[in-house]
């Protein structure tokens, strides 16, 4: 009988071993899709944050009256986007960033140092770059997201962002600016 006891016992540890050592494996491909919504969500709000911050910059550093307007468009579009995204990430247990990342810190201190026409071209030159890289982001999210609710977000946020790059063009024209793709960065 004892025997019987020691296996019993001796099985039933290793079936919690075992149990214990699924738990602790990586999360299923599944949740790794998800993570792809959740980073996202987090760029996203980043982008929206800087966009917010440089459209106040745009109307107080900028000359042209289309680049100050512009600029309140911005600041006015993404702060109620960034409240759309305050909200859903909140339903779905997503801690937002508090701040811009170090990309976005670096043009605002760059774009911080200009006044006048110098301020308007690399601001409209910086808007549009966003914009081509925001929209390619968001109508990947929209189609090849995971979570329908983000997805949902990112579709219904994608009118204003292609707006805001006709917008951007056409201020890229008044000013001269080309808007036509060098062999760059693209």
């Amino acid at each position: 009988m004892k025997g019987k006891t020691i296996r019993v016992i001796l099985i039933g540890t290793a079936l919690a071993l075992a149990v214990n050592a699924q738990d602790s494996q990586p999360p299923a491909k599944t949740s790794s899709r998800a993570m792809g919504d959740h980073q996202f969500v987090t760029k996203a709000a980043q982008g929206g944050m800087a966009e917010v911050q440089l459209g106040q910059l745009a109307q107080k550093n900028a000359s042209n009256s289309s680049v100050q307007q512009f600029g309140q468009r911005m600041a006015t579009d993404h702060a109620k986007a960034n409240e759309q995204l305050k909200s859903l990430a909140a339903q779905k247990g997503i801690t937002l960033p508090s701040g811009m990342d170090s990309k976005d810190q670096s043009l605002y201190r760059s774009l911080s140092s200009k006044t006048g026409k110098d301020f308007d071209k690399a601001y409209i030159t910086a808007m549009i770059k966003d914009h081509n890289e925001d929209i390619a982001e968001f109508q990947h999210e929209a189609n090849s997201g995971t979570d329908p609710d983000i997805k949902a977000w990112a579709a219904k946020t994608l009118p204003t962002l292609q707006e805001h790059l006709r917008l951007a063009e056409s201020c890229a024209k008044q000013l001269g600016i080309s808007t036509t793709p060098t062999g760059g960065d693209r």
